[in-house]
């Protein structure tokens, strides 16, 4: 028997379809870069700039943080960005695509060589320039834009192959991750540092003695990610450590779980009613029961990660987006994007993603360390391979960080658009026609 639906119910089922369509976040992402865009472009460009310079202050004592309102959301919302990007990290080591060597192997290799040779041909450009330090930008990989071209594209297009762009994605993930930690973090500061590591241990500790509840996780995690910003080391990389303290196991069993559920549902069953809209004690009692075996049968990680990604999906990512994306387009905006930085990035994400992810991904199946996902094709890898070149977000982010002067962080902006629209467009192109492989063809090369 069907739940019967409340009028709120019918007002708001179109909106939840919309939001559990696999592509409805890369194109919500879209729609804040494209109001970033027409913003900045607009008469009212003047007001674009002068909002994100709103200044927001928070006290701790005698320590005060004060930024604009941009410096919040890069360094601020992002950390939550980073912290979701933990969780999945986690759970795909644990039980995902990247749980097993054998797995993990394909994807981590190939999203190995989508970073390397990207930073080496920016590198290359821009070698000897002040602006060599932005190696690190065409790096990353959109995941909610690649993936959200992947579904649009067909659904003729292997599972597999989504597995295997999503693992690819991840790997890609930590790998930014580690790079922002190790090359883009400044001005290091002991006692800060020193703090916020105490607090991590605090989470850690936690977590081995059992506790379970999220809003413990939560608010030492704010004191981490404090004491980080604090010490000099960029403070989204809180996020990912807190994340990799959340549990991630169940207290009760599969088995457990069902046999239980099962009797409370017969007890529930055959209590007496009262025969109004109320229930009677003791079935408010089972009800409750069964709230909290169930609570114990979900994972904390899992159930911070279902809650935490719609607002990840859309609202701080449109929001960055719309904070950053913001490029003057002119008359001599084809001129203005012949630059080392522009070119670097352009050339790496377009050329140094395709090559990398495809040359890396023919290696390990040559050598017979990797085989290609069941039912995929040479042509779907290769499509791949071009999504990969959308890196979007994160490139943005690690621009902000790569540059002090605005000049650069622009330059590097038109070329992440540029590359990330041609990137999208030959993906899409090429996945669109791609046909699956017939049951005779054999996926692996000679």
């Amino acid at each position: 028997m069907a739940i019967p639906q409340l009028p709120i119910d019918k007002i708001l089922k179109p909106i939840n379809r919309f939001i559990h369509h696999e592509y409805t976040s890369g194109l919500v992402l879209l729609l804040g870069v494209i109001l970033a865009i027409f913003w900045v472009n607009s008469p009212f460009s003047e007001s674009y700039h002068h909002f994100w310079e709103i200044e927001f202050s928070l006290s701790f004592d005698k320590y005060e943080l004060k930024h604009p309102l941009h410096i919040w959301i890069n360094d601020g919302l992002m950390a939550i960005f980073f912290f979701v990007i933990g969780l999945e990290l986690k759970r795909e080591f644990m039980a995902g695509e990247l749980s097993s060597l054998s797995k993990a192997a394909l994807p981590m290799v190939a999203a190995l060589g989508g970073m390397l040779v990207p930073a080496a041909i920016y590198f290359l450009i821009n070698r000897n320039t002040a602006s060599a330090h932005g190696w690190g930008i065409p790096m990353a990989t959109d995941i909610a834009f690649a993936l959200a071209l992947v579904s649009v594209a067909g659904k003729h297009i292997p599972a597999s192959v989504k597995v295997f762009l999503s693992a690819l994605a991840v790997a890609d993930d930590l790998g930014a991750v580690l790079v922002i930690a190790f090359f883009y973090s400044s001005n290091l500061q002991i006692v800060p540092l020193s703090i916020g590591f105490g607090f991590l241990l605090l989470l850690i500790a936690g977590n081995a003695l059992g506790v379970r509840n999220t809003a413990f996780y939560l608010i030492i995690g704010f004191a981490v990610w404090v004491g980080f910003l604090l010490s000099g080391i960029h403070a989204t990389i809180a996020g990912v450590l807190v994340a990799f303290t959340i549990p991630a196991r169940t207290i009760v069993q599969e088995k457990v779980y069902a046999g239980k559920l099962r009797q409370l549902s017969y007890d529930f069953e055959h209590q007496i009613p009262d025969n109004s809209t109320l229930t009677t004690p003791a079935q408010h009692r089972i009800i409750e029961e069964i709230k909290q075996l169930s609570l114990a049968a979900q994972t904390p990680l899992q159930k911070i990660e279902h809650s935490l990604h719609p607002w990840v999906a859309f609202i701080i990512m449109p929001l960055f987006a719309l904070a950053n994306a913001g490029i003057v387009i002119g008359s001599d905006f084809f001129s203005t994007i012949i630059n080392p930085v522009s070119i670097g990035v352009v050339t790496g994400l377009l050329v140094g993603k395709f090559i990398g992810v495809l040359l890396f991904t023919w290696l390990m199946v040559k050598t017979r360390l990797g085989v290609l996902p069941e039912a995929a094709t040479w042509k779907h890898i290769a499509g791949v391979a071009a999504l990969a070149g959308i890196g979007f977000t994160m490139s943005l982010f690690v621009s902000a960080l790569a540059f002090e002067q605005q000049a650069m962080v622009d330059e590097a902006k038109y070329g992440i658009l540029i590359a990330s629209v041609i990137a999208a467009s030959v993906g899409y192109l090429i996945l669109k026609n791609t046909t699956a492989p017939s049951a005779s063809a054999d996926s692996t090369v000679s």
